[in-house]
């Protein structure tokens, strides 16, 4: 029965196919980058112009918008808002890596006004925290519908107003491009919950994850296309100068508790650094909204590294938003000098009441949904990495989900499906699960079919030669 042996030998190579097929569509793109990329703005942004007062402002329905700030741009924007839903409008500055900004001085700020000029939101400010280096920053405004200010709470045309601050000089004169995201939180039905007490939630962090194999994940240059990941230890690399974006889903009653971490590493044509020491931008708390860790010791002056001195004073930044794109935390960032460090944050649970809390970073726990972290690489770094750093993130979501408000009318930017938790903890988002999914079913599918066809075909041949040795 030698016939048998080709065919036999044909479903071996049938069934390994769909199998690396798969495997090819799931494995992430590789390759080298040559400049560092962009902020990739979301799929479908409008271009827009800001007015220099609310005299021809252009009107932002719910969406993603596009423009550009010079410095000392103050713009103005048209929304609508109805007296049924509160309002979040976010600005995300993303100045092109390698950009000239100045620490604390070039800011961004936001708010919303009313069609009088008076302020409806506290609205935001953040600024560069990385000695010098350029990373996307965002903050938010917000119109609550049940807000102290009762001219606030009607339905009419309100102005979301985005400025751009700094102090004049050659530097940094680049304008930078801007996304602007309008989003509605539906109203509730009945009382909403109200402020949880003192006590009720633990301020301690937990200890990071530890343990498990590593997964892999590559980060993306924003909030429109950063990577899922769910619980677990996830690593990726990053280059010098380089933001990298990772969502998560956090469900009420949820506290995020994440560290990002760099190994040891070497000097470019010399040895590790040495000294154990806390930097000035460390900070010291392990506390809710607080950051903490890193190494290195050394004088703070001068942008990234210390002149003379093994330690680039800002390495490693991590910064934490909100769904709405507000910030948890804004950027910090831990010195390094070749030894391990990290930088790490423990929320607030996720709760509808955190917004009546005046502690900012327990504020902006106010909703379940996709929180962001941005992870940063100073330029500096380039002295340990040349060639990009392995980058650790510790990611755990403490804590049962427990039942939302219940809103008058479904909330998608400010929920979780447990579908995509399942698939953020697989590295994918609930599409790709899909997708990964059909694959599957068409490869096995494909195996079944074309064993069948061969088996067949292989007992065709084998009648067929016994039919021809009777005649």
């Amino acid at each position: 029965m030698p016939v048998l042996v080709p065919a036999l030998v044909s479903i071996s190579a049938v069934l390994s196919v769909p199998v690396l097929t798969g495997s090819a569509a799931a494995a992430p793109a590789a390759g080298l980058r040559g400049d560092l990329p962009a902020y990739r703005t979301a799929a479908g942004a409008r271009p827009v112009q800001g007015a220099k007062s609310p005299s021809g402002a252009p009107r932002l329905a719910p969406g993603t918008y596009t423009d550009s700030l010079a410095r000392g741009d103050e713009k103005f924007y048209a929304v609508h808002l109805d007296a049924k839903s509160s309002a979040y409008l976010s600005a995300v500055a993303a100045p092109r890596p390698g950009s000239e900004v100045a620490d604390h001085t070039d800011s961004l700020k936001v708010s919303i006004r009313d069609a009088d000029g008076n302020t409806c939101s506290s609205g935001g400010s953040t600024a560069f925290r990385g000695r010098g280096m350029a990373y996307p920053i965002a903050d938010y405004a917000i119109r609550r519908i049940d807000g102290p200010r009762t001219n606030c709470r009607r339905a009419g045309t309100y102005y979301f107003v985005v400025k751009r601050v700094g102090k004049a000089s050659a530097e940094g004169a680049a304008r930078w491009p801007v996304e602007l995201r309008h989003q509605r939180e539906p109203g509730l039905t009945g009382t909403p919950p109200a402020q949880p007490g003192p006590g009720t939630w633990s301020t301690t962090a937990p200890v990071p994850l530890t343990g498990g194999t590593k997964k892999d994940t590559e980060g993306g240059t924003g909030f429109n296309d950063a990577a899922p990941i769910g619980k677990g230890v996830w690593q990726d690399r990053i280059k010098p100068g380089e933001t990298r974006f990772y969502r998560v889903p956090v469900d009420w009653g949820q506290q995020l508790n994440v560290s990002a971490e760099l190994g040891a590493g070497k000097l470019e044509g010399g040895d590790g650094g040495s000294g154990v020491g806390v930097g000035a931008d460390a900070g010291a708390g392990t506390g809710v909204g607080a950051v903490s860790g890193g190494v290195g010791r050394g004088s703070m002056r001068g942008p990234g590294v210390v002149a003379g001195s093994r330690l680039v004073a800002s390495a490693l930044g991590l910064g934490v938003y909100n769904p709405a794109r507000g910030p948890v935390s804004g950027t910090r960032f831990v010195p390094y000098d070749g030894k391990p460090a990290a930088i790490k944050l423990f929320t607030a649970p996720v709760a509808y009441g955190n917004r009546y809390n005046a502690a900012a970073p327990v504020s902006a726990m106010r909703f379940a949904g996709s929180y962001y972290l941005a992870v940063s690489l100073h330029p500096d770094a380039a002295k340990y990495f040349k060639d990009g750093a392995p980058v650790t993130l510790r990611v755990d979501p403490v804590g049962r989900p427990q039942p939302g408000p219940h809103y008058r009318e479904k909330a998608t930017d400010f929920s979780v499906a447990p579908q995509e938790r399942a698939a953020a903890d697989d590295g994918m988002s609930v599409q790709q699960a899909a997708q990964h999914g059909t694959l599957r079913v068409v490869g096995y599918s494909g195996i079944s079919t074309g064993a069948v066809l061969l088996l067949a075909l292989g007992v065709w041949a084998v009648v067929a030669r016994w039919r021809g040795g009777r005649a």
